[in-house]
């Protein structure tokens, strides 16, 4: 029978017992301390307001990766940012870029989960754009980014500048183009502070715009084919502002602007060259001729100065009147005789029928001249008073406030846009209308034009400058300068037989074409 061990319990087991035990514990207490303080501690919602995350396909903008990873390990929270678009794409700064450099996540605590571990589901709730992020990168691939980002940043901040000047206009660069569609609609892209008076003549096979066939409204002065021209280059060349574009003229969208309205065209006969071309140009775009008649039932001549055409579809009219001066030519007694005179305090009493007008083209400039006024000797007169001589410049600007005062008096700005068309140059060679003067050779424009500037049209413009009514100064001296292939010259009304030629007046299509393309681009803005 086999001897039962019995049991027995000795003090020295028992210290070695407890000594083991105590030892463990105070070894695991002294761990658990060392593991606590060596372990960063990161707030429960570390937020990332300038990361710049794209959508599936990948990422853009400067954000430490690591410091993501870090916050995804640690079990950080990336709210929504406040622009529900997207990140701004700056770079991290603050706490979180110095709480990167006080520690780094060991390879190992990826994990074998993929590194993302238990915080999938919080982030896929916060920020579901990064669910294909891949956190994989070095300290060299996060400096990269990091200046990538940098330039991220300064893209945006240009782009949101950008952007600002886009809406408000851009402030400095205020210049537009007008397209108009076959239908009509204006598109304005850049025009406005454009100077129209600076730039060149283009050669443009799709001009002219109209020819003598199509407008049998050109009177017999200004018909050069019709008086026998051959070459017909000058009808070809189209004005380009070195700045900007200016719109194609567009009869229909014209007609449009003028419906149920009055365009008046007062002055001399380069005015009623510009009215004949304004004729012309808005017939292209009438079907039935017969829904366009002249209201007194006369053909045109250079003899006779007034017209009024009505376009009964659009229940308009454009109206010339004749008025050398602007101002009233009468007679006075000076001693024995009755004396032409001029009276620059008085307006041209045909005025009454301008009143009324919708758009009004002014000009005077062509008859004030020492020939047409006989030298200011006894010509032009104030109240009862007739200068014994005066300077045509003095009477021109005293003429010009006559002008003005009128038109202040008898015109809404609200109602009526009112223009006054500057100085037309004449291209005599040789010598003046009545000495010989000529310009039949020339066949092209010319390649440099005169600097100087009419003091005519710095008269004007200073007497405009004074005035209530907002008067558009529609300068097309300049460009008109070089056209000197563009007068009738030999071609003109009796220019054969007389010997004298017309180098002030203008062919017909021609360069009057191109001052109604600036009228009809004011009229559109």
């Amino acid at each position: 029978m086999e001897r039962q061990r019995s049991f027995s319990f000795k003090p020295t087991r028992l210290l070695v017992f407890s000594f083991t035990i105590s030892s463990s514990l105070i070894f695991l207490t002294f761990l658990t301390i060392w593991v606590t303080k060596s372990t960063p501690s990161i707030p429960q919602e570390t937020r990332f307001p300038s990361v710049a995350i794209q959508t599936m396909t990948g990422f853009s903008g400067n954000f430490s990766v690591n410091a993501l990873k870090d916050s995804i390990l640690e079990g950080a929270h990336l709210s929504k940012p406040e622009n529900a678009s997207g990140f701004s794409g700056a770079s991290l700064t603050g706490d979180l870029q110095k709480k990167k450099n006080e520690s780094q996540v060991a390879e190992h605590e990826e994990g074998a989960n993929g590194g993302l571990n238990g915080n999938f589901t919080s982030m896929e709730k916060s920020a579901p754009a990064i669910l294909f992020l891949k956190i994989e990168s070095t300290e060299e691939q996060n400096a990269e980014l990091n200046r990538t980002g940098g330039q991220n940043a300064e893209l945006n901040r240009t782009g949101r500048q950008n952007a600002e000047l886009n809406r408000t206009g851009g402030q400095n660069a205020a210049l537009k183009k007008i397209e108009i569609s076959s239908d009509g609609v204006v598109e304005e892209k850049r025009v406005r502070g454009c100077d129209f008076t600076r730039g060149r003549w283009v050669y443009d096979e799709s001009y002219p715009l109209y020819t003598n066939v199509s407008c049998p409204l050109i009177d017999e002065g200004f018909n050069c084919q019709g008086n026998g021209r051959k070459d017909k280059d000058y009808m070809k060349w189209r004005w380009q502002p070195q700045d900007c574009d200016i719109p194609r003229f567009n009869a229909t969208k014209m007609l449009e602007l003028m419906r149920g309205k009055r365009l008046v065209f007062v002055g001399d006969s380069i005015n009623r060259n510009q009215w004949e071309s304004m004729m012309c140009m808005l017939m292209s775009a009438v079907r039935d001729p017969t829904r366009v008649y002249e209201t007194h039932r006369r053909r045109i001549t250079k003899e006779k100065g007034n017209y009024s055409f009505k376009f009964v579809d659009h229940k308009c009219t454009v109206e010339y009147y004749a008025s050398h001066f602007l101002v009233h030519e009468g007679k006075a007694r000076v001693g024995q005789k009755r004396v032409q005179t001029l009276r620059i305090d008085s307006i041209d009493h045909g005025s009454s029928r301008w009143r009324g007008a919708d758009i009004l083209v002014f000009n005077t400039a062509h008859w004030w001249t020492h020939y047409k006024t006989k030298a200011g000797i006894n010509y032009y007169q104030e109240a009862g008073q007739i200068h014994p001589q005066l300077d045509v410049s003095t009477a021109f600007r005293k003429a010009l406030m006559t002008w003005g005062s009128w038109v202040d008096k008898h015109f809404n700005p609200r109602k009526t846009q009112v223009f006054f068309r500057s100085s037309a140059p004449s291209h005599f060679r040789g010598g003046q209308w009545n000495s010989g003067g000529s310009c039949k050779e020339a066949t092209q424009p010319l390649q440099t034009s005169s600097s100087s500037y009419s003091e005519k049209n710095t008269i004007a413009e200073e007497v405009i400058k004074q005035m209530r009514t907002p008067v558009k100064f529609l300068n097309i001296t300049g460009l008109s300068e070089y056209r000197i292939d563009g007068h009738p010259s030999i071609y003109g009304r009796n220019s054969r037989k007389s010997g004298i030629q017309d180098c002030s007046h203008w062919c017909l299509p021609g360069i009057p074409d191109a001052w109604n393309e600036l009228l009809f681009l004011h009229l559109l803005q």
